[in-house]
């Protein structure tokens, strides 16, 4: 809502501050003193507040502090608080602003010091409906930002500015009306996300299930074993550039592992952040692999990510990366490819203290193939399953994504008095 003009008949700006009838910091706790058993109490603490404000409590995860008993009845929370993240950082777990409601039971848990309680007067705002205004991503927006202060090494909202926002209130029973609305309309988004959430992680699996289908078969028991090495070209790159001067004005791709950590697995990888130019080429021993090699890390801890691509343009490549070209007429590309799809370079790692794999140990691990023209077909049947499950994948993520933009969408026409 841009002014006072825009509210709905009955609505009215009114100062955050002017509903409030009470606010209170949190407790730090740990006092000096050796308490009893009874003084141990469970704190809230602002990582307890999640990104929708929901608080999550779970007692072997929650703070257990020492407070003396008469401190501690100060600091119970009851039914309806409201809790502002008030102190704290702006990234991870912490979200400067963000407000919980507490709907537990009374006089169970009291609430940290980084937080602030707000109890409202019931005659004028429902609990329920400003929690759902203040954490809705656009007041946040429009707020937060312009409030923050830094003092003592962290981030803090000066609360006597915060409780001068102004906000409209519809009357108190359209109030409910609305939060009831909110209420029904979240919990069939939270139903519809969870379906579609579990609907993608079973989309996710089928690519494994359908490599596992074909090479873990009793038929693949059949078929003649040969070292890698016999059947497929095995070399790694060069140490990457280090001086700018060979990436200006770059033209020739050059593949590092963090290209196969942005798409983790890929049977056409050309996207590729990083171009070389014709004096890094004259200059330095680059190595370039040709469309149709596949490629995965070698070194260091992405070997334990088993990401894997096909390289869908020629392209340079780091020596953090192992490079396996099938040898024509004798192994397939795709039917390579999907059978180390399955493979754990992990087991064949030599230095747990520095993961990596030795060129020569890749060549002689043992891949089952059966003659040419079954790898082929036996190729073209997973590229087609697979690239149906990435199909459906893609799908379900885009269907996620519309999920998760709902809310706001609900909240920005709740808070126009449009529902």
């Amino acid at each position: 809502m841009e002014s006072k003009q825009d509210l709905p008949p009955g609505w009215k700006w009114m100062k955050l501050g002017e509903v409030i009838k009470l606010t209170q910091s949190g407790t730090w706790g740990d006092e000096p003193f050796e308490a009893p058993k009874e003084e141990i109490f469970t704190v809230i603490r602002s990582t307890e507040i999640d990104h929708k404000g929901v608080i999550s409590i779970k007692d072997e995860k929650v703070a257990q502090r020492r407070v003396k008993t008469e401190t501690a009845r100060k600091y119970f929370l009851k039914p309806d608080d409201l809790l502002i993240v008030r102190s704290g950082g702006t990234t991870g777990k912490i979200i400067l602003g963000r407000v919980g409601l507490y709907l537990g039971e009374p006089n169970k848990y009291l609430f940290s010091n980084f937080l602030l309680r707000i109890q409202v007067d019931e005659n004028l705002v429902l609990p329920e409906f400003l929690w759902r205004y203040l954490n809705w991503d656009k007041f946040l927006e429009d707020n937060i930002p312009n409030l923050m202060r830094r003092t003592t090494g962290m981030q803090n909202l000066p609360m006597d500015e915060y409780f001068s926002i102004m906000i409209p209130f519809p009357p108190l029973s359209e109030q409910k009306r609305i939060a009831e609305k909110l209420k029904a309309l979240m919990d069939e988004i939270d139903e519809a996300r969870t379906s579609c959430e579990k609907q993608l992680e079973a989309a996710k699996s089928l690519p494994s299930a359908y490599l596992r289908e074909v090479f873990e078969s009793p038929e693949v028991q059949k078929w003649e074993k040969k070292k890698l090495g016999e059947v497929c070209e095995i070399f790694s790159g060069t140490s990457a550039p280090q001086d700018e001067k060979y990436f200006e004005n770059g033209k020739y791709p050059f593949v590092r592992v963090s290209d196969l950590g942005k798409i983790r697995r890929t049977a056409n990888l050309v996207e590729i952040k990083d171009y070389i130019n014709d004096l890094c080429l004259k200059e330095l021993n680059m190595v370039k692999a040709s469309k149709g090699t596949i490629i995965f890390p070698k070194s260091g801890a992405a070997i334990t990510t088993n990401n894997r691509a096909i390289l869908g343009i020629d392209a340079y490549i780091v020596s953090h990366l192992a490079a396996v070209k099938p040898k024509e007429n004798i192994a397939e590309t795709f039917f390579v490819f999907y059978w180390l799809s399955l493979i754990d370079m992990v087991q064949y790692m030599d230095n747990i203290g520095y993961p990596s794999l030795k060129l020569s140990t890749i060549s002689r691990i043992q891949i089952p193939l059966p003659p040419l023209p079954e790898q082929k077909r036996i190729a073209a049947y997973l590229k087609e399953k697979i690239d149906q499950a990435e199909k459906l994948r893609e799908t379900l993520e885009n269907e996620l994504e519309t999920i998760n933009a709902l809310p706001q969408s609900i909240l920005s026409k709740a808070f126009r008095g449009e529902i």
